[in-house]
């Protein structure tokens, strides 16, 4: 079952990157198939609204094979990304249906907390079944080692298997 890992944005020094890498390794270790779709390689102008540009469409054929979706995404003043923003506009009816996890990443203490609701109502809006459980990682800069290895293996452990239980019970 594929389950694509969104990582949300294209920031140089992006400590998201790392969570995401966990994401996908503990997406792996749970039985998925499932890759990082990276904001920076599906990027495009903000006055292309036209949805069909190569990265558009190699996105839309992404997300149209997926059975649901994990975005992971940092807090910049208060709110997620515009360049994610861009990437999900991108498309619109590939998302029908699809459950969503959602990731929240901040070198302060919330964890993403308020890029993650608003990342909520985006995903009402596209007509997706969101997961209750959230993961909040904050203080970002002080979860991972210098090769970018979670330092708590077993709490995250226990955390990241609770959302991944309940993405496996939406999709299986």
């Amino acid at each position: 079952m594929y389950i694509p890992i969104i990582l949300g944005t294209g920031r140089e020094g992006r400590q998201s990157e790392k969570v995401a890498r966990y994401i996908l390794s503990e997406a792996k270790s749970a039985g998925f198939e499932s890759e990082i779709l990276d904001v920076r390689e599906f990027s495009r102008t903000a006055t292309d609204n036209t949805c069909n540009t190569p990265p558009a469409k190699r996105y839309s054929e992404k997300i149209r094979k997926a059975a649901a979706l994990i975005i992971v995404t940092p807090e910049y003043n208060h709110g997620y990304p515009g360049e994610l923003k861009l990437m999900l506009d991108s498309i619109y009816e590939e998302y029908a249906g699809k459950p969503l996890g959602i990731c929240g990443v901040s070198a302060g203490p919330l964890g993403g907390a308020r890029a993650v609701e608003q990342l909520r109502l985006v995903a009402v809006e596209l007509r997706m079944p969101l997961l209750r459980e959230a993961l909040y990682f904050a203080s970002v800069q002080d979860l991972f080692d210098d090769n970018g290895i979670i330092k708590d293996k077993d709490a995250w452990g226990r955390r990241t298997k609770k959302f991944f239980d309940e993405l496996s019970s939406r999709v299986r």
